[in-house]
């Protein structure tokens, strides 16, 4: 063990409490990355210079009613991928916990396909291209990442691997999972990933959509997010403990880069397809 260890902060994970009310900070940062995501995506559909032709997508009105659809697509998606993808057993053995997300467990993947099928709803209701809502969407997606990941440091989970870096941690919750390592010094992987999911690629994408107008190919944005999520995350990986005995642990690779497979090919398969778009002639 590293005697220098920094210790790891006493957060209480509950923010604000009123009575039998408990407002976690984990709840909290879902409340921070959609509200500011919502008012982010207003500020770039009211920005004409950013779209083609200077028309944004849809008017104003209708943020709205894409917050609702995203808010249900990422909570539902969220909970339900966590469930399936990370501890079906578990749940299938009681499965009135399904229910339990004060009890935490929510997944990015499965908030992603959630979210995709909400903004598919969404975009087919109101007559509005896809595209160009999933590239509003996901250009605003870093900021909720970035708050969700200092959630997960402040509750202590989702730490990372033994190491004797200067800057490792001890994190309590691990004493639960691995008694017999512990104490240990980890990886304070959750900053990792708060940096290079949430500020990095949020930075990169708004490049994108401020300098080199990828908002006026429909596609472009969904793609380098996918991409840039799939790096971020598969990076994060090599440092954060592994979900344990997850049947897709195979060899060095954890589940959480083999989940972000498919999301890297269906980054690269956009981003081909915007480039098709804006240039005819190679196609």
């Amino acid at each position: 063990m590293n005697l220098l260890a920094i210790p790891f902060p006493d957060f209480d994970p509950v923010a604000l409490s009123v009575g039998p009310l408990s407002i976690k900070w984990y709840g909290l940062s879902y409340l921070a990355g959609l509200i500011i995501g919502w008012v982010y995506i207003r500020r770039l559909l009211g920005t004409p210079e950013l779209w083609r032709n200077q028309t944004a997508p849809f008017g104003l009105a209708k943020v709205d009613d894409l917050l609702l659809y995203v808010t249900l697509g990422v909570v539902l998606g969220g909970r339900l991928g966590y469930v399936f993808l990370y501890e079906p057993s578990a749940y299938l053995a009681a499965p009135s916990d399904i229910l339990a997300v004060w009890k935490g467990g929510m997944s990015f993947h499965g908030a992603f396909v959630g979210s995709a099928f909400a903004i598919w709803l969404f975009a087919r209701r109101n007559g509005v291209s896809m595209l160009s809502t999933t590239d509003l969407c996901t250009a605003a997606v870093p900021i909720g990442l970035f708050f969700g990941r200092l959630a997960n440091f402040i509750n202590g989970e989702l730490f990372g691997r033994v190491t004797d870096v200067p800057w490792a941690m001890v994190f309590p919750h691990a004493a639960l999972m691995y008694p017999d390592v512990e104490p240990a010094t980890r990886h304070p992987s959750q900053l990792y990933e708060a940096a290079l999911e949430g500020l990095v690629l949020f930075v990169i994408l708004r490049l994108m959509t401020h300098v080199f107008g990828a908002l006026k190919s429909p596609g472009l944005v969904t793609g380098a997010f996918l991409v840039g999520y799939a790096f971020a995350r598969g990076f994060s990986e090599i440092y954060r403990e592994p979900h344990a005995v997850h049947f897709l642990n195979i060899g060095p690779f954890t589940a959480g880069q083999v989940y972000c497979l498919p999301m890297l090919a269906l980054g690269l398969y956009f981003i081909w397809r915007a480039r098709q778009e804006a240039n005819p002639a190679t196609r």
